[in-house]
């Protein structure tokens, strides 16, 4: 296994000790012999480096994150102390706003709200895209109903209106069980919820209430396998690393009769819509001044193609990294969304648009 897995997965020797059954975290399988060791891009000016780089945010950009942060690490004969943090997409732009992180990671794109914060204190933001995620919807493995479902279920199942009212599986479906739907999801301050939300529901944050969130991921996952009639959502790499314990269902696309199963074929295909999505990191333009940051921020650009997959997240195009290397090279200030809600937007197009600071 990976070495860069350790701090993870001391994490979840704690937890079994304490009495859990935590779920894997992404890119850790025990029934698999070890991996050989990434080969890591080297890159020009690490060994002068000292100091430390605060990292906050997403809880499924973590894997990745943590990931890079430790060959970093590693190639600086640890001088540089890396920090990252899991606070939700919300919480970690609220960190970066107020100047307390160098870098926030998301899985989602800074909102207006946001960026007047970070512009109440002066801070300008680097917006630079790392890999590609599928947001996956998963249910119990004894679930023998539904194999595939439709955008219009599950806004049926998850918008505001549902509350209250949609509580049984057969009041999506008369064909479904007459049993109650037990729903698990990301917490407000995640931007999987946001996305989720803004991609199923048609606005970012509609949702009912009457379901279990969590910041963590893993709560999640031992949320759905726990109940037969449960149904979640989140990253595809928790999925993945979880797949024997889940069942992720094919999303049937608007308009389209076929499911397309979460992968990372579907995703670069285009076909796994509308679920699939960027994932970002924003770096403090002040902060990359300082040399460790910059860096930092490089190495993270040049190895995630690779750390990336160990982690079950897909990599962008090679293209794409070189235009988002020559975006932090410049330090061009600002955002591809105008700070607002978008889903389905291909890379190509997020990388030649305007920049919003």
């Amino acid at each position: 296994m990976p070495r860069h897995f350790g701090l993870i997965l001391l994490f979840v020797a704690a937890l079994t000790s304490a009495g859990c059954q935590p779920a894997a975290p992404p890119g850790a399988d025990s029934s698999q012999p070890a991996d050989s060791p990434t080969e890591i891009t080297a890159v020009e000016g690490l060994a002068e480096l000292s100091g430390q780089v605060a990292i906050d945010g997403s809880s499924t950009v973590y894997p990745v994150t943590e990931a890079v942060a430790e060959e970093f690490q590693a190639a600086t004969s640890n001088r540089v102390r890396v920090t990252v943090g899991v606070s939700g997409t919300g919480g970690g732009f609220k960190k970066f706003a107020r100047g307390e992180i160098d870098v926030s990671a998301a899985s989602r794109p800074i909102l207006k709200s946001e960026m007047a914060a970070a512009a109440e204190n002066k801070i300008q933001f680097v917006e630079l895209p790392v890999c590609f995620d599928a947001l996956t919807v998963v249910v119990n493995p004894q679930n023998d109903w539904v194999d595939a479902i439709t955008i219009d279920d599950l806004k049926k199942i998850w918008e505001p209106a549902a509350e209250g009212k949609v509580l049984k599986w057969s009041d999506v479906r008369p064909e479904w069980p007459d049993e109650r739907m037990i729903l698990y999801g990301p917490g407000a301050d995640s931007g999987t919820f946001d996305y989720f939300t803004e991609a199923v529901v048609g606005k970012a944050k509609a949702s009912r209430g009457d379901f279990t969130p969590s910041e963590d991921d893993n709560t999640l996952v031992q949320g759905v396998e726990g109940s037969k009639y449960a149904l979640g959502y989140f990253g595809y790499a928790y999925y993945e690393a979880n797949q024997k314990r889940l069942k992720a269902l094919k999303i049937i696309p608007p308009g389209k009769n076929e499911g397309v199963a979460p992968s990372p074929e579907t995703v670069l295909s285009g076909a796994y819509t509308p679920l699939s999505r960027p994932l970002f990191i924003y770096v403090n333009r002040q902060a990359a001044e300082r040399p460790e940051v910059r860096k930092f921020c490089e190495f993270y650009l040049r190895n995630v193609p690779k750390l990336a997959q160990e982690v079950a997240y897909i990599p962008l195009p090679a293209e794409a990294y070189t235009q988002v290397l020559a975006r932090l090279e410049k330090l061009a200030v600002g955002t591809a969304f105008g700070g607002e809600a978008q889903v389905g937007v291909p890379i190509q197009e997020i990388l030649s648009r305007p920049l919003t600071p």
